[in-house]
């Protein structure tokens, strides 16, 4: 706890799903935590719960669809706590619709999010992760190894972050900075309740199959540990694994298996 009580570590996208679970591991591990999404109510909530249970949290919302947004957060995290040892980059959505369905719109609306609003989020936490030898986590998919269909946004999106990844692996060496790309499988959260242009759906049932998905909180564990262990990339839930695997070897197999998955309403 003494090596980790003055460290800080900010999440975007940390309202609900994987990145509240995460918040809660950090602040578990010895943490502070910054937390960042467009719904301040959210974040107050869980930031309350924090401080009530003995941690320390900040509420700086965020919308990554804005660079100088993001900009702002940053310089926000330094005027209170003077530093960011670990960033997270967790904040993303999904665009749903097969190919010849999706407009200019859907696909700029999802690489801006998913894409940009990530890469941003790294630039403007870099300087002052350098100071302190930090760490990111980006949060990526298995769809970035895999056929996509009726998410193949998504998954070009999350192709990008791996991609994203592998370079800065390269960039940051040298700097003591560790960059961790994380790819989960099927993990509890509200991705399939929010349509595609961003509105939350709460009654919308969630396509997944329910017996694959892992809770948020033992995701969020496998994650905080990988990025402190500096891991460069990490793919986790066993059904991932299997399905990267079969895509690297039997891609035939993973085709069918994709072409009779389920698809979203």
């Amino acid at each position: 706890m003494s090596k980790t009580k003055d460290k800080v570590v900010w999440i975007t996208g940390a309202s609900s799903g994987i990145g509240k679970a995460m918040a809660f591991e950090w602040v578990r591990l010895g943490y502070k935590v910054v937390l960042s999404s467009r719904r301040k109510e959210l974040l107050e909530e869980i930031a309350l719960e924090i401080k009530n249970s003995g941690g320390e949290a900040l509420v700086v919302p965020v919308d990554i669809m804005e660079e100088k947004s993001i900009e702002n957060a940053v310089k926000n995290i330094i005027e209170h706590w003077k530093r960011i040892d670990i960033a997270v980059a967790n904040a993303g959505f999904g665009v749903f619709g097969s190919i010849d369905t999706l407009t200019a719109e859907d696909w700029e609306r999802q690489l801006q999010g998913n894409v940009t609003g990530l890469a941003l989020t790294v630039k403007y936490t870099l300087p002052h992760l350098k100071q302190n030898q930090g760490q990111i986590g980006l949060v990526g998919s298995v769809a970035a190894y895999l056929p996509n269909p009726n998410v193949g946004a998504y998954g070009a999106s999350k192709a990008a972050v791996y991609s994203i990844g592998q370079t800065l692996q390269v960039e940051l060496m040298g700097t003591g900075v560790s960059c961790t790309t994380i790819h989960p499988g099927f993990v509890v959260s509200e991705i399939a309740r929010i349509d595609n242009e961003g509105t939350w759906h709460p009654e919308r049932p969630d396509p997944r199959p329910a017996n694959l998905m892992w809770p948020t909180d033992k995701a969020a564990k496998v994650m905080a540990n990988a990025i402190l262990k500096r891991k460069r990339n990490y793919i986790f839930t066993t059904h991932g694994r299997v399905f990267v695997w079969l895509q690297r070897w039997f891609p035939s197999i993973m085709r069918t298996i994709a072409s009779k998955g389920p698809k979203p309403e």
